[in-house]
């Protein structure tokens, strides 16, 4: 028993969807490739060396020159706006922990100013960014 035609099934148009998922699919590449390699680059940092183990935590990146100054999210932050910007940062984001990237020759002020101003900001961990020691 034969419930359909076979000339209502040839009427309807077919709908290949092999080029949609090529499509999306390179658009997927495309996208992984160029967002797994922005860094923050707005200042040259050269780290310190150490022995460490990497965090596997969410984390928001402050970055410290070799002059002092400060920046997040690629952008360069005034010494005195870091707590305002630590704050807005942080808001609602109890687990996150502040990972300071200071350059080898940064002044010790600098990295304390730091670490003051996320106390101030309420953040609860803070972590020192290094590289292998080799």
């Amino acid at each position: 028993m034969r419930f359909r035609s076979s000339a209502s099934d040839q009427d309807a148009p077919d709908i290949n969807l092999i080029p949609l998922i090529d499509v999306l699919l390179v658009m997927l590449i495309f996208l992984a490739a160029t967002t797994t390699f922005t860094r923050e680059r707005q200042l040259k940092i050269s780290l310190p060396q150490a022995n460490a183990e990497q965090l596997t935590v969410p984390t928001i990146e402050l970055s410290i020159a070799q002059d002092g100054r400060f920046a997040m999210a690629s952008v360069v932050i005034a010494s005195v706006d870091l707590v305002t910007t630590l704050k807005q940062q942080f808001k609602g984001q109890a687990d996150t922990v502040l990972l300071i990237r200071a350059d080898a020759m940064t002044p010790h002020q600098a990295v304390v100013h730091a670490m003051q101003a996320a106390r101030e900001a309420g953040v609860g961990k803070v972590h020192f960014a290094t590289q292998a020691a080799q």
